[in-house]
């Protein structure tokens, strides 16, 4: 595994941690939980950004702390503290069983979990070669003050920015009878050239995606040890902006359209990925975050999109920034069907939602984004699967006589259902009879989910699959961030209504 070895940061490993579980868990029964499950947290976050070659900002993080989660009578109770000593621990305890028996008054539903299976004492570490954290800040400013550096030699780029931000999260849990030691590491590298001209100014990012790796992701040579090729990316990056600049903006009408992984990725984050939550579906987001038109009433019976379309939820992906060994409630990461040959047919579960709904085991979609927040059913890596032997991109744009080829995302905007949707990209280019055509400018699709998938006509081969995602997915109250992945193929979609951005903008 590299530097790290698969060890589990000394810091962390160094502190009281079963101790502190044992004052808590014992607090919690003696005082009447029929459950009671306890953390110990250190995130660690540092944010690094240049404009123009010059730092402007370097900010550090560190958020530690412990959390008691009970259940008493069929009531949640929960409590946390910085505090990381066995009298704060058992203080948690009685503090969160008090919660629950206060809440019990209003409480209408009773909290029961589906089963998880014992596995003992385990430690898990996320697939990292070089924890980030051991890079000093010069070695990363010099790296993209070096890559700024040559986007501002070209005459085109006005402004260059670039940006790093990565975290490291050390999590212990427990209930009793599995104790998990995990430690996860992610990045996400961006670089933006801005180009100022007389009549306006555009940009363009990289479409590097942030990624569950450690520093070789910005400096493994050629793409190599799950890193990203940035002085590839970066050499083009300029003639494609200043080639933007020069091109025409979209006629409005329906166009086939390839999508490149580098934007589908956001359209499955949105349209699938909180569609198939099932506590969106059943209501438990409405407040917040809305509900799912994906209702539970629709299990095997939703032809969501075509026959081409296969969607899993992944816990265990190499470099998926929701990937796990173990959720926030003891549950080993694993792999699922959400949508089957177009269908849909799961979704994405915790303890509480798969014995609510008779699934029998949760598929592990428990997480809190920090020490003092209650895990939530949080999203899975929601991935379209390629096909077996498919076509290359440069294939399905082939099989296109009119058509726009789109890559990179950017603005979106999507109702309170996850139905009606549009979605924009950084770099469109036409098809003609088979081929690309120069860029254009102004261009976002829109459609209904279900109308969006079933046009899906072709998914790419393996070649073409890539991970993408983000590092901020909101949810609940309080609100709560979760990093994710979702993995696509290209794929090749028929007759999709395209709108004219700069038209739309002035109705």
């Amino acid at each position: 595994m590299g530097d790290h070895d698969g060890r589990i940061d000394a810091e962390f490993a160094a502190l009281p941690l079963k101790n502190l579980a044992d004052a808590a868990l014992d607090a919690a029964r003696t005082l009447g939980a029929d459950h009671a499950d306890f953390r110990v947290e250190r995130v660690r976050g540092q944010r690094l950004a240049l404009s123009d070659g010059k730092l402007e900002s370097l900010s550090d993080a560190d958020d530690s702390g412990l959390a008691v989660r009970v259940v008493v009578d069929g009531t949640w109770g929960f409590a946390a503290t910085v505090d990381l000593t066995p009298e704060a621990a058992r203080d948690a305890a009685r503090h969160a069983v008090e919660v629950a028996k206060v809440a019990a008054a209003m409480n209408t539903e009773r909290i029961e979990l589906a089963p998880e299976p014992a596995y003992g004492d385990v430690t898990w570490v996320s697939a990292y070669e070089v924890d980030p954290f051991t890079v000093s800040p010069k070695e990363k400013v010099d790296l993209l003050a070096a890559w700024s550096a040559g986007l501002l030699a070209h005459p085109a780029v006005s402004h260059a920015d670039a940006s790093i931000y990565q975290v490291k999260e050390c999590k212990f849990y427990t209930d009793g009878s599995t104790t998990t030691t995990q430690q996860r590491v992610r990045v996400h590298p961006e670089l933006t050239a801005t180009a100022v001209t007389e009549t306006g100014f555009d940009d363009m990012r990289t479409l590097a995606p942030p990624a569950g790796r450690g520093w070789e992701y910005l400096t493994s040579p050629h793409g190599k040890h799950g890193g990203w090729d940035f002085p590839a990316e970066l050499a083009e990056l300029p003639e494609l902006l200043a080639a933007k600049l020069r091109a025409p903006s979209v006629e409005a009408g329906r166009y086939d359209l390839v999508i490149d992984p580098s934007n589908l990725w956001l359209t499955i984050h949105e349209s699938i990925g909180h569609a198939t939550e099932l506590d969106r579906a059943l209501g438990y987001e409405a407040a917040y975050a809305g509900t799912s038109f994906a209702t539970f009433d629709k299990l095997y019976r939703l032809q969501y999109g075509s026959p081409v379309m296969n969607i899993v939820g992944d816990r265990t992906a190499p470099g998926g920034l929701a990937t796990v060994g173990y959720d926030d409630e003891g549950v080993a990461g694993q792999s699922w069907d959400l949508i089957k040959d177009g269908v849909l047919v799961g979704y994405q579960l915790d303890r509480r939602m798969a014995q609510l709904k008779g699934f029998g085991r949760s598929n592990g979609c428990a997480f809190a984004d920090s020490p003092g927040h209650m895990p939530l059913q949080r999203m899975a890596n929601v991935s379209l699967r390629p096909a077996e032997n498919g076509p290359s991109a440069d294939d399905l744009i082939a099989g296109v006589e009119d058509g726009i080829y789109i890559l990179g995302d950017k603005s979106w905007s999507i109702d309170m259902q996850r139905y009606n949707f549009q979605f924009t990209g950084q770099r469109f280019f036409r098809i003609k009879n088979g081929r690309l055509d120069g860029q254009l400018r102004d261009v976002a699709y829109q459609a209904t989910t279900t109308d969006f998938w079933n046009s899906m006509e072709a998914v790419g081969g393996p070649q073409t699959y890539v991970l993408g995602g983000a590092f901020n997915c909101g949810k609940g109250q309080p609100g709560q961030v979760a990093p994710v992945s979702h993995g696509a193929p290209t794929a090749l979609f028929r007759q999709v209504r395209i709108l004219n951005t700069a038209e739309e903008g002035k109705r």
